[in-house]
């Protein structure tokens, strides 16, 4: 439902203190000095939007200036939505349909950023606006000390721990190394690599602040929980980000981090396709629940799709629905190479598949198949074997994921 008695407008920096005010209670937090300067650190003037009821605002949402990995190689820029919140008691006036169209479609007005992708706090929101489940993640328990299966290969360094400003030039390199190569990964400037240490202690949760484990070519962001009972010593140790760019530096940080002292679960964000399932002797000693991570949504379709690359040539027609984005319905035909190069125009050919938006952003990372899709009923084939191509097209080699939650 709309309420013509809100208005948006663009945030400024003197808006700040009542954007952590409305964030922090959207989300249940208090407000505090670290909040806030946790939101001014990634603030983008221009490019962050308040809802207000007369001098009061009531609703947030910012857009970060991010590039994203995208299948086949290589970076594209991407709006990555943050800070989306509604205070209490202004629920269900349509302040955040507002917010979603003045993204959306100023970012098409202005040709800016083909693609959006966000973290949904409630996974049942953003499909509405187009939004699709592009990747998961697990959310994975090891058992400390696990043992790892007979021949894995171990990197001859030793780990050390090291403080915050040895480990800041290690933790870059390896990451922008390792960035580029997985579909979902987002680019760091500045202001994000700040925002990512800022380590204030109502983020911690009881546990440690920030730990630094690092190899030649791996690195470990954790902490630990320190805990005991009739038993001794049950502490648990949270991998925040683990990084490695070869099959032996990963397995050696990992088994570090197994063997910690004092400590019986070792938690960890993991990839779909992460490979410690596959190191261990005993693959129950990691239970694997999954959640999502990437919602995505394609700004402009022909843009979006030409961005990426395919990894089987393929001629199809998509037909199109759109409701939020009434410039992208329409039938789309999508031509690639045998480089994975694509074009993309509109055209009056009748559809081989039909599908929403929200199923584009779903496939676009590589992370969800068309064939799942259309055994969900959500995919229609209307020109036999649609399905088959367009899922050898669209697949990756790794799964999508994105380490980040912004």
């Amino acid at each position: 439902m709309s309420d013509d008695s809100l208005a948006i407008r663009i945030l400024t920096i003197d808006d700040l203190p009542a954007f952590a005010d409305v964030l922090a209670r959207a989300f249940n937090l208090d407000v505090t000095d670290a909040l806030t300067r946790r939101d001014e650190l990634v603030f983008e003037p221009e490019r962050w939007h308040g809802v207000f009821d007369g001098d009061e605002l009531v609703g947030t949402g910012g857009l970060l200036t991010r590039r994203i990995t995208v299948p086949g190689g290589g970076q594209t820029p991407i709006a990555a939505v943050t800070a989306v919140g509604v205070a209490p008691g202004h629920r269900r006036r349509g302040v955040l349909t507002r917010i979603m169209r003045a993204q959306l479609h100023g970012l098409h007005e202005q040709a800016r950023e083909p693609v959006t992708a966000l973290w949904a706090s409630e996974s049942v929101i953003y499909p509405r606006f187009g939004y699709g489940l592009g990747a998961q993640f697990y959310r994975s328990k090891i058992k400390a000390r696990a043992a790892f299966r007979p021949g894995v290969e171990l990197a001859s360094e030793r780990v050390r721990e090291v403080g915050l400003d040895q480990a800041v030039p290690l933790i870059k390199a390896i990451y922008e190394k390792e960035a580029p190569q997985r579909a979902g990964a987002l680019d760091r400037p500045d202001a994000a690599w700040e925002f990512l240490f800022d380590d204030p202690e109502y983020r911690r949760r009881d546990f440690t602040a920030l730990k630094f484990a690092v190899l030649p070519d791996a690195y470990a962001m954790f902490r630990v929980k320190s805990d005991w009972n009739e038993e001794g010593p049950c502490g648990t140790l949270r991998v925040v980000e683990l990084v490695a760019t070869t099959p032996q530096a990963y397995a050696t940080l990992y088994r570090y981090l197994l063997d910690y002292d004092l400590t019986i679960t070792v938690e960890t964000n993991a990839a779909l396709d992460e490979p410690l399932i596959h190191i261990l002797e005993d693959p129950r000693k990691m239970s694997r629940p999954a959640g999502d991570s990437l919602w995505v949504r394609l700004v402009d379709v022909d843009r979006a799709l030409a961005a990426r690359r395919y990894n089987a040539p393929v001629d199809l027609v998509f037909g199109v629905r759109d409701a939020f984005c009434p410039w992208n319905a329409g039938n789309w035909r999508l031509v690639t190479d045998a480089d994975g190069n694509a074009e993309v125009k509109r055209v009056e050919d009748p559809p081989d598949l039909e599908l929403d938006v929200t199923d584009l952003g779903a496939i676009y990372l590589g992370g969800t198949r068309p064939s799942t899709l259309a055994a969900a009923g959500r995919i229609k084939e209307r020109t036999a074997g649609a399905v088959s191509r367009a899922t050898a097209a669209f697949a990756g080699d790794r799964e999508p994921s994105c380490l980040e939650s912004f």
